[in-house]
């Protein structure tokens, strides 16, 4: 009897370990089968990369590879980082048909909403960072740069820059989303918030003194985004309070009235 528990135990697990898999791979298959699409194109795209630092380099200057190897390897680097960018919707699909099953129905009209949200704010970020960021950055920085030095980028190095600023403000721009799902588990209240709006706004300034150069300009081109987001998301969040938290509330409200009401004879 006992064996046949465990049996019946162990099938399960071994089914969602084969769906996981499943899953698994045909993310990898898509994002393997945009590369191949790109490859061909891969030193344009790093080309189209490059081109925010390179509008504002000084005449005839041109980037460097330090590396042997670093003229082939990074634009193809550039290329699988970029297929895997445009297989985001098709990978949170996935992970959320794996975990969709084992939701309650409320949880998922919240989720799904909040992975459509949360990948849409993660390609804005990228795009303000590519087209507003980028060129103010590097209007700064080639600017600075002292009397008799010439200004000549390694490519590699390069890249993991504009990738380190892309996931920086791809993940800024996710403030919306942990704001509505900070409320949604409970762990604070679209009131509280609202309370530690001071707090928001010196920290998002402060994130932006961290992900910026050292010029004001810059710096609010992120904090004020992100305190825009907070308010966007701080909004949105009064419709993702926990049931039981509205139901404490009312029950609380109601007897607060009680108490101050005089009771009828």
């Amino acid at each position: 009897m006992t064996q046949n528990k465990i049996e019946e135990a162990v099938q399960p697990f071994i089914s969602h370990l084969i769906e996981l898999r499943n899953r698994l791979l045909k993310m990898i298959v898509c994002v393997l089968l945009i590369f191949l699409g790109l490859s061909s194109y891969a030193n344009d795209i790093y080309t189209l990369m490059a081109g925010p630092l390179m509008k504002h380099m000084p005449k005839n200057s041109t980037m460097i590879a330090i590396d042997v190897a670093s003229p082939f390897f990074t634009p193809f680097k550039l290329t699988l980082i970029l297929a895997v960018f445009i297989s985001i919707p098709f990978i949170l699909y996935q992970f959320w048909a794996f975990v969709a099953p084992g939701l309650y129905k409320r949880e998922r009209r919240m989720i799904f909403p909040l992975l459509i949200a949360s990948t849409l704010l993660f390609y804005l970020g990228a795009a303000f960072a590519y087209f507003v960021v980028f060129p103010i950055i590097f209007t700064f920085l080639t600017a600075a740069a002292p009397s008799g030095v010439a200004i000549m980028t390694d490519i590699s190095k390069y890249l993991d820059f504009v990738l380190t600023l892309f996931f920086a403000f791809g993940v800024c721009f996710e403030v919306p989303i942990f704001t509505m799902v900070l409320v949604w588990t409970g762990l604070v209240s679209p009131a509280d918030l609202a309370d530690k709006r001071p707090y928001v706004i010196v920290g998002a300034f402060i994130i932006g003194a961290f992900l910026t150069p050292p010029d004001p300009i810059s710096q609010t081109l992120l904090a004020v985004p992100m305190w825009m987001l907070f308010e966007v998301g701080l909004f949105f969040s009064r419709f993702f309070v926990p049931k039981q938290a509205v139901d404490d509330g009312e029950m609380t409200r109601e007897g607060s009235i009680n108490k101050i009401s005089p009771k009828e004879d």
